[in-house]
């Protein structure tokens, strides 16, 4: 069975067993609801209590009680089983789909493998690895952009806008 990220446990918050998580998924709100259960390694925990503070989410689990409890969940990773991933709507995609795709530009020019995506405000920007020696690139995930996505062979198609690669 394959496990997908949702976010990572950075520190507790509070004596009561509370965590701090780094979220990594677009689906924020369906991932922390309460009554969920994420995964550190085969370990189950269900999500009693969550709450939004600044970048983080705040998670209290009903099988985590106390400070030490919480002490012994830092720095692991939260994930789900790929059977609770659910279905998406036309055009949408996971960020585990994006990332790994190989991107050409409409000129046919291979620009290298998205590496990561970042989520600073409007629109997402995945980022990259143009290869050793050269800088990533930064490009923004919006429609004049980014003109074709094939999940099933791992290729997307981009149109390069001034600036772009500069």
């Amino acid at each position: 069975m394959e496990w997908f990220n949702v976010g990572r446990i950075v520190n507790t918050h509070g004596v009561r067993g509370e965590v701090r998580v780094i979220p990594v998924t677009d689906f924020e709100e369906e991932r922390f609801r309460t009554g969920n259960v994420l995964y550190v390694g085969d370990r189950p925990l269900t999500i009693k209590a969550t709450r939004p503070h600044k970048q983080f989410q705040l998670l209290t689990f009903e099988e985590i009680t106390s400070l030490d409890q919480a002490l012994s969940l830092k720095d692991t990773v939260l994930q789900i089983p790929e059977t609770e991933r659910g279905a998406l709507e036309e055009g949408e995609f996971y960020y585990s789909d994006i990332i790994g795709c190989g991107v050409w530009s409409d000129e046919g020019d291979y620009l290298g493998k998205i590496k990561e995506i970042l989520s600073p405000g409007a629109n997402d920007v995945w980022v990259i690895s143009a290869g050793q020696n050269k800088k990533d690139i930064l490009l923004p995930y919006i429609d004049d952009v980014v003109k074709k996505i094939d999940i099933e062979s791992k290729r997307i198609d981009v149109h390069v806008i001034e600036g772009l690669l500069s």
